[in-house]
């Protein structure tokens, strides 16, 4: 069967992740080298791994990324920020952060929307990008559309859906929300339940453009095999 897709066209939207509390060093430098191996969008990593990683990554188009405010986003909007500071001085390219979620649920809309858009100037000054996490398994479809909205005039690069630590992941009614509510330059990040290539493919279908991943040799070998695609 013929397919409208390219390899790069997938590999390119792959977070490879390893955010499991439980990796070792070890298993994080492994994770590296199947992200570069694979030439994946980026390595989302733990924070004190990353300038680590960066050093891994370097020369190739893989980005390093880290977390913020990560899993509960109940760090103060400070020390977000401080985490935010230090992992563009280790190299991060792409920050994702959490979102207060007690303050969303609390209608306190300008404590978040002032949070985001601190973090964003932040971000952007540094030249780097930011993916705003909502965890929307604890949402109303009210709170997700709100933050669509705040995010898109903060100039957030990217909305994803999940932590993949709450009690839910991304669905497709929640993926169709976001880019619905979302303006055309904030791209969509689906995260927690794409496990396979076929899941990705339903994702990307629905205006997705990253999804995060830690089935990622799996999901990429079969993609080998669809496109033809034998590169080493």
């Amino acid at each position: 069967m013929a397919v409208d897709y390219s390899y790069q066209d997938i590999a390119k939207m792959i977070d490879h992740s390893l955010l499991q509390p439980t990796l070792t060093d070890e298993e994080l430098e492994a994770g590296c080298r199947v992200a570069l191996e694979y030439d994946v969008a980026s390595v989302c990593i733990k924070p004190y791994y990353l300038k680590r990683c960066v050093q891994w990554l370097h020369g190739s188009t893989v980005r390093a990324s880290t977390t913020i405010g990560f899993p509960h986003g109940g760090h103060t909007t400070a020390m977000k920020l401080k985490e935010a500071e230090e992992a563009l001085d280790d190299g991060g390219e792409e920050l994702d952060a959490v979102v207060n979620i007690g303050k969303v649920l609390s209608g306190d809309w300008n404590y978040v929307q002032a949070e985001i858009v601190q973090l964003t100037r932040l971000t952007h000054e540094g030249g780097q990008k930011i993916k705003v996490i909502f965890e929307n398994c604890y949402l109303q479809d009210q709170h997700k559309i709100r933050l669509c909205q705040i995010c898109g005039e903060a100039g957030v690069d990217w909305v994803k859906t999940s932590t993949g630590y709450g009690s839910g992941g991304a669905t497709h009614e929640d993926l169709r929300l976001m880019r619905k509510h979302s303006p055309p330059q904030v791209q969509v990040k689906a995260a927690g339940g794409v496990r396979t290539l076929d899941a990705l493919l339903e994702v990307r279908a629905l205006g997705v453009s990253r999804v995060g991943a830690s089935r990622t040799a799996e999901m990429l070998d079969e993609c080998r095999l669809r496109t033809g695609d034998r590169r080493a």
